[in-house]
């Protein structure tokens, strides 16, 4: 295991132009340059030439290698679009590039007759189940696509949840039923098809066995089936099937308001805590033009860290278990309740805080904060220690994960991994370090790198990772800055209780920012945080609304999961069960 120790400067702000000479062949196809709060170019590029334009990009000397995101708008009810091409739908593809430390985003217009855009699986391996997800969200057929289904939606579902004009609350619907008849066209939905995914049932003979684990074992960590196709123990080819523990999220948003929809990022990665509400407070605070004080980002910065330890220990023990060791899971989940005392004692809550607040947090660090912290500062090094000894240099857990499932850099950004799976391959891409946020590039720590990409070395860095984040943690005890915890600001937490009761404008802002919720200009945001299991982030559009027009939740775990029958063909069933265990994911994380 090595620690990269080199001084990453952050990257200079890329604006809104691309850099020069990047797309001089593709001039004519640029429609539009749009300006926004994201961070990045956002250009308008014509539907014909879209992947020839990935492709150029993709084959730069740097070139912008991971697919990172690729959905859709539904732009039909957008009041204020200032000059945008015109559009029914717009399917954007969010290219990131580690050598350049540099993201662009390119858009394209659709119209609602022809509601198509050419497949980029050719180009981006990971574009499959995105562009599954558009269709089926939004009914944006994909021509060329290898297998253009449903992916979060069951198969029998009838229209696209994402649509403006499809219900978004319960009460708008039906009441549900399910007859004996109904309830048999279901089942039989469910049936896998092996031809219908160019699999063969047999090979010189010999039928293959198709074996459905999940979408209740318990080492499918959650909600999912995996299809495999089996020559003994052998894993020939294997189908992901995902969507049993989709809610919705992205849905809900476009209901609730800017504030209220807080507590719903904390279900996301519900094992990530305020690391979720992180990217969405920072996207919302870019719309709103908020600048929080040093001490919020401090406060921000030491709880995230202390969701990632616990995120982390959760994740140790039951990796372990998915090997056959039953005693780590305990000792784990024994210092995870160390690490919820001290959650609580701060925030009051335990799994799900939902205490990030636009403009700040939801209150000051209590009396005594210091002395609760600094139990478990004290408390963590050795028991990492421990847990090395006892389980990651132990004979039979190297000999279960060294090698195994192993996945070199390019593979891994071409699947659009991110994260410490990437850094298990040796990639020092960390946006704590290249892409500093809510005060990072105050502190000092390192980023741990492994070099095989092996199911050993993402289980290693992660204990690696731990000490990294108590080392964070330490300086924010020792130097915490004084001051507010939260902006003074009109769109962001309520006011103290003294001004409103002296000013009367006070009062009327805090009334309507309560009842009715901040009023946002319009425009786009996006925001994107090292979060526990990859890089998490939002976009958000507004459209001067209190409450958003669409909030796009790019998650790691939905390209984790899609990576696997790459990593897995020509292995065997008991490294898949390892294999998984070293991904990381949680399946809300996964369908949202």
């Amino acid at each position: 295991m090595t620690t990269d120790t080199v001084d990453t400067q952050p990257r200079d702000n890329p604006g809104s132009h691309p850099e020069p000479g990047l797309l001089d062949n593709f001039r004519e196809d640029i429609v539009h340059v749009q300006p926004t709060l994201a961070g990045m170019p956002v250009l308008w590029v014509r539907r014909e030439r879209i992947v020839d334009l990935l492709r150029h990009l993709k084959e730069q000397p740097a070139p912008f290698n991971m697919l990172y995101d690729l959905s859709a708008v539904d732009e039909r009810l957008r009041s204020h679009r200032h000059g945008l091409p015109d559009s029914d739908f717009t399917v954007f593809y969010h290219l990131l590039s580690v050598e350049r430390n540099e993201d662009l985003i390119l858009k394209v217009a659709l119209r609602e007759d022809d509601l198509s855009v050419p497949s980029v699986t050719s180009v981006f391996a990971n574009a499959n189940w995105y562009e599954r997800e558009i269709w089926d969200m939004y009914g944006v057929g994909v021509s060329g696509h290898p297998h253009l289904q449903r992916i979060l939606m069951p198969p029998t579902w009838h229209g696209h949840p994402l649509r403006k004009d499809y219900p978004a609350r319960a009460t708008e619907f039906d009441p549900y039923t399910l007859t004996v008849e109904g309830q048999d066209v279901e089942q039989e939905a469910m049936r896998f098809d092996p031809e219908a995914w160019g699999m063969q049932r047999e090979r010189d003979g010999a039928e293959f066995m198709f074996l459905n684990l999940g979408p209740n074992h318990p080492s499918a960590h959650g909600a999912f089936r995996l299809v495999l196709q089996l020559d003994g123990e052998e894993v020939v080819d294997c189908v992901p099937d995902i969507g049993y523990h989709h809610r919705g999220a992205e849905k809900m948003a476009e209901r609730q308001s800017w504030h209220s929809f807080i507590p719903y990022t904390d279900r996301i990665d519900y094992t990530g805590g305020v690391m979720n509400n992180l990217p969405y407070v920072l996207a919302v605070e870019k719309l709103a033009g908020i600048e929080v004080p040093d001490r919020v980002k401090t406060i921000r910065v030491m709880m995230a860290e202390m969701f990632r330890i616990n995120s982390h220990l959760l994740f140790l023990g039951t990796y372990l278990q998915d090997l056959g060791a039953m005693s780590p899971v305990f000792y784990t989940f024994s210092d995870r309740q160390r690490a919820y005392e001290v959650i609580e004692g701060i925030t009051g809550f335990r799994m799900h805080p939902a205490w990030y607040r636009i403009g700040g947090v939801a209150q000051d660090l209590p009396q005594g904060w210091e002395k609760l912290v600094q139990g478990f500062l004290d408390w963590m090094p050795p028991r990492l220690r421990e847990y090395e000894k006892a389980m990651m240099e132990n004979a039979l857990v190297r000999e279960r994960t060294r090698h195994v499932a192993a996945f070199n850099t390019a593979e891994a950004l071409e699947w659009g991994v991110t994260g410490p799976n990437l850094r298990a391959t040796g990639c020092n891409f960390d946006l704590r370090k290249q892409r500093p946020y809510s005060g990072y590039e105050n502190f000092d720590f390192e980023v741990p790198l492994a070099e095989n990409g092996d199911v050993f070395d993402r289980g290693q860095l992660r204990i690696d990772e731990m000490r990294q984040s108590l080392r964070i943690i330490q300086q924010c005890v020792n130097h915490m800055p004084a001051g507010d915890y939260k902006a003074d600001h009109p769109l962001t937490t309520p006011p103290p209780r003294e001004r409103m009761l002296q000013h009367i404008e006070t009062l009327i802002t805090h009334f309507l920012q309560v009842s009715w919720g901040p009023v946002l200009k319009p425009n786009e945001s996006l925001q994107m945080v090292e979060a526990t299991k990859g890089i998490n982030s939002y976009y958000l559009t507004s459209d001067g609304n209190t409450m958003s027009y669409r909030t796009r939740i790019r998650t790691p775990s939905f390209p984790h999961l899609q990576q696997i029958p790459a990593v897995m063909r020509g292995g065997f069933v008991p490294d898949l069960i390892a294999h998984l265990g070293s991904i990381d994911f949680v399946m809300a994380d996964v369908d949202r």
